[in-house]
């Protein structure tokens, strides 16, 4: 009897054939394997690849913060808190806390499924202060990352409403996440086209046009918002997400609020949807939400390690305990990830003797990012058929590009699209590795890439110089 594969790709789950994550996707496996053929000594216009497809801050250089390393290795070896090293008593403080909320006093050892009861406290508290509207840590969940989180949320919405499949609203362009953990799902996507021509904004006529004609044929039942955006950068008004909240109260459309960059704004204030929310009082006060935070973003930027927050409010008790049985089938996020949160949510205060160095390394990261944002700002809208809007948060520029007819044919010769070939280019070319925009999504007709700003300053005015260089010769190639 012949061996046949108990899986393949005709009776594997459909839905998983239609993700799709660009930041990781072919640009960058070609990105790679230019790495791997530079180790070999295969002669290239360059020495070496610069990777600004993912906005992975330490793999570009930037410190972690002295606190929260300090205060994980104690937690992760608890031996140190007693021993004769030079380490702050707040540092030894925190390690204490942290380990006496752990079962048994050991990081190794499961948290509660919704995460130790002192973070989740220490979540409330923040959001409390953050937006003077009080937060129950019975409505905090952690999670590994703000990702994982997301996915749970949005599998609460798969299931058939009224005889019509579910449906989901997202941005356009957006992160990946969400098509991606859609199209894991089988929840239809229902795009609505953020504004570029009025520095990203989000118009609530498209809203109307985008659920009237997804409305048609799905049930759609959540708005994605992320904000500030990513990867377009903008940064939302009040009266804008006033409007927003209206109009997911006359559709009666559950709301999950992407504020993941918060910590990373260079100008404009940030409002959080819940403080909107209830300032605006009854009955938009009372609505349901989902927010999200993770500490991959912020000053704090540890993506490896993973940890991240979901806010749920006003769900249906039976609903809320159905999402408690859900996550509990998980059993629980990273305990060191946990840890990374609580000194996010509780920095250093005043008078400890952390605090100085906490405050100068956060300034400095601050700093780097204005300094970045204007740089990139200034230098694509310097380039012919290069157009960018302000970056007011996140870490990405999201430049529209120009590219030229023939240009357009020869990548539809090869079977890609035209910003696809556009940034394939100038990863072969230049050794620059950006993501195309139709991995987020953009306007037919229209093409863009994204690209993280937060390179050492040497290496970022290295990219930009090759990008401009780049862009110029491609323009005279394909006039």
């Amino acid at each position: 009897m012949k061996l046949e594969k108990c899986l393949t790709e005709e009776n594997l789950n459909q839905n998983l054939l239609n993700i799709q994550y660009a930041v990781r996707g072919p640009i960058l496996q070609r990105a790679l394997q230019i790495e791997r053929e530079l180790v070999k000594g295969v002669p290239k216009r360059f020495k070496r690849v610069v990777r600004a497809n993912c906005g992975d801050c330490h793999a570009l250089g930037q410190k972690p913060i002295t606190f929260i390393r300090q205060v994980l290795a104690l937690v992760s070896f608890p031996e140190l808190i007693s021993s004769r090293l030079d380490i702050p008593q707040d540092v030894k403080d925190r390690a204490k806390e942290l380990l006496d909320d752990c079962t048994k006093g050991s990081v190794g050892s499961y948290s509660p499924s919704n995460g130790l009861n002192l973070v989740r406290s220490r979540v409330a508290q923040y959001i409390t202060n953050r937006d003077g509207v009080p937060s129950n840590p019975d409505d905090i969940y952690l999670g590994s990352g703000a990702s994982d989180v997301i996915k749970s949320v949005l599998t609460l919405f798969v299931e058939d409403v009224g005889g019509k499949p579910p449906a989901v609203m997202v941005p356009i362009p957006q992160y990946p996440l969400f098509s991606g953990t859609l199209s894991e799902l089988g929840v239809r996507q229902v795009d609505y086209y953020l504004d570029e021509e009025h520095d990203w904004a989000l118009q609530i006529s498209e809203l109307e046009r985008s659920w009237r004609d997804a409305s048609i044929e799905s049930n759609v039942r959540a708005l994605v918002v992320i904000n500030p955006g990513n990867p377009t950068g903008q940064v939302l008004t009040r009266d804008n997400i006033e409007q927003i909240i209206k109009f997911a109260y006359e559709r009666n459309l559950f709301i999950l609020a992407d504020e993941v960059y918060q910590e990373n704004i260079v100008s404009k204030p940030f409002h959080s949807f819940k403080k909107v929310m209830f300032e605006m009082g009854a009955p938009y006060s009372r609505m349901e939400l989902a927010s999200f935070l993770t500490t991959s973003k912020g000053y704090a930027a540890e993506c490896g390690l993973r940890s991240g927050y979901v806010e749920l409010l006003h769900l249906q008790p039976s609903v809320q305990k159905t999402f408690n049985t859900m996550r509990s089938v998980m059993q629980c996020p990273s305990v060191l990830g946990q840890c990374i949160l609580d000194c996010v949510m509780k920095p250093p205060s005043p008078g400890k003797p952390s605090h100085n160095q906490f405050i100068n390394e956060i300034r400095d990261i601050h700093q780097v990012l204005k300094e970045r944002t204007a740089t990139a700002y200034k230098t694509f809208n310097s380039i012919p058929g290069y157009f960018c809007n302000p970056i007011d948060g996140s870490m990405f520029a999201y430049p529209r590009i120009e590219i030229p007819v023939e240009a357009q044919l020869e990548a539809k010769k090869l079977n890609m699209s035209p910003d696809e070939f556009y940034c394939l280019r100038l990863l072969e070319e230049t050794g620059v590795c950006v993501i195309p925009g139709t991995g987020f999504g953009q306007l037919p007709g229209s093409f863009h890439f994204r690209t993280t700003i937060l390179h050492p300053k040497d290496e970022f005015q290295y990219m930009m110089d090759s990008i401009r260089r780049f862009h110029l010769n491609f323009m005279q190639l394909y006039p």
